[in-house]
């Protein structure tokens, strides 16, 4: 069993639905269905499989490989049009912020008399002072950074969510698989029953026994069932398509996510999504500290223009400066607000700097903890128990052992099996976990069985 394991991790396969996994050559009824999944490749998997066989005839089945999932996720999640939507919006603040202040024209009549009447024209030209304009573009693009940095970090999230849903149906399917099995070996066992009590050979009881074991087994069956339509509408809703439009998800179960090492982990930190959306907020929150600092010195208004008194018949040239006097609004209480907002930032950073990295490096040493499980059902567990699960298969058929005694073997095995799939499971969650913190795209996770 074990080398159908090594073979499957070399070979991608596609976990489908078995009639059987047990193949014992000495067993004629174990015979008629033998065939190890896990051994089996892509290609035998589609051919054999009724459900593929059906699908190639009608055209209408799906395979969803790993990376064509989180191409269909990042192509059509609404979140990220919200997203990307934002980016635009955020430009058209760095257009405005880059304009000037228009200038204004002013038209004025003194006097109601025509003869003494005065008529005044002329054009108001503000000019910022302080660097208002610069510190004012700043804070727009460092608002247009943080929206395309939003949408790298919703990227990352929805690609992890992908990753760990994908393996937790492709771990139910494969559940799904096991169950199948243990109802095949039941009711063939309930059926040798039914013979040798009707031959006379042992009581009537043996067959009641059989029944309500398969009736047991039947049951963890649809169980697994429900488990693998939940992962699987999970899925389909990250891909933006619910009911589930795919009919198999196809890849490697087997495949052990890698864990990086701590000198990995503290190199790439520093370049995480989350940490680096909230260094943008800071510097612009700096930013916005500039704006209100640099309102502080008032702008100048320059203005020209001509003036025509009726009573000389000529005109007049005008000339004019305004200035503002600072003496009782400076913009104190809004540069005093902007200071402590920034401060605010900053505290928020090292807040999820913290945060972060206790998420990160519990995730890592999740990770390794589950490979160590994995390593010891591979090596002590599964060999094991799928031995005794063979013997008292094999015993059964000659009559040496009662069904009991085969049911338990077949117990062991499947939950040995079981538990080994769930940690697999629980292992891709947690390398998506990584992915998500440190925002690499397949740094951690397991690569797709077929790259399109």
């Amino acid at each position: 069993m074990l080398k159908s394991h090594h073979n499957h991790k070399r070979r991608k396969s596609v976990s489908v639905p078995r009639t059987s996994r047990v193949a014992v050559a000495t067993s004629l009824l174990l015979a008629l269905t033998a065939g190890a999944a896990f051994a089996q490749a892509l290609p035998a998997a589609q051919e054999n499989h009724p459900a593929v066989r059906r699908g190639l005839q009608s055209e209408a089945i799906t395979i969803l490989t790993l990376q064509k999932a989180i191409n269909l996720a990042l192509d059509s999640n609404l979140d990220l049009a919200v997203a990307r939507r934002e980016i635009e919006a955020t430009q058209g603040q760095v257009v405005q912020a880059q304009v000037r202040r228009n200038p204004e024209l002013a038209y004025s009549l003194e006097d109601r008399q025509v003869q003494s009447r005065t008529t005044s024209v002329q054009i108001n030209l503000p000019i910022e002072m302080g660097g208002k304009r610069a510190a004012r573009v700043t804070a727009a693009e460092r608002g247009r950074d943080i929206a395309a940095e939003d949408l790298n970090v919703r990227r990352v999230e929805i690609r992890a969510a992908v990753v760990a849903a994908f393996f937790e149906t492709l771990a139910a399917q494969e559940r799904v698989a096991l169950a199948e099995d243990s109802v095949d070996l039941a009711k063939r066992a309930t059926d040798a029953a039914a013979k040798r009590v009707a031959a006379g050979r042992v009581s009537p009881v043996e067959e009641t026994k059989a029944r309500v074991a398969e009736a047991g087994v039947r049951v963890e069956l649809a169980q697994a069932q429900s488990e693998q339509r939940s992962t699987r509408s999970r899925l389909a809703s990250l891909l933006g398509s619910n009911p589930p439009r795919f009919t198999l998800v196809a890849g490697s179960v087997d495949e052990f996510p890698t864990v990086p090492s701590f000198d990995n982990v503290q190199q790439r930190l520093a370049a995480s999504p989350t940490l680096r959306r909230a260094q943008l907020e800071v510097e612009r929150r700096r930013s916005l500290v500039d704006v209100e600092r640099s309102k502080r010195i008032p702008d100048v208004t320059f203005s020209l223009g001509v003036k025509r008194p009726n009573e000389l018949q000529r005109d007049q040239l005008l000339f004019g400066v305004s200035v503002p006097l600072p003496m009782f609004d400076r913009n104190q209480g809004n540069l005093l607000e902007a200071l402590k907002r920034e401060g605010k930032a900053q505290d928020e950073l090292q807040a999820l700097d913290v945060r972060v990295s206790t998420d990160l490096f519990q995730a890592r040493e999740r990770l390794e903890s589950i490979r160590d499980e994995v390593d010891v059902l591979q090596r002590d567990v599964l060999p094991g128990a799928k031995s005794a699960y063979d013997a008292a298969t094999i015993g059964f058929e000659n009559g040496k052992f009662n069904f009991l005694e085969v049911l338990d073997a077949q117990r062991t095995y499947f939950a040995a099996k079981s538990q080994y799939l769930k940690a697999l499971a629980e292992a891709h969650r947690a390398a998506a976990d990584i992915d998500r913190v440190l925002g690499e795209f397949g740094a951690n996770a397991t690569q797709p069985a077929n790259k399109e």
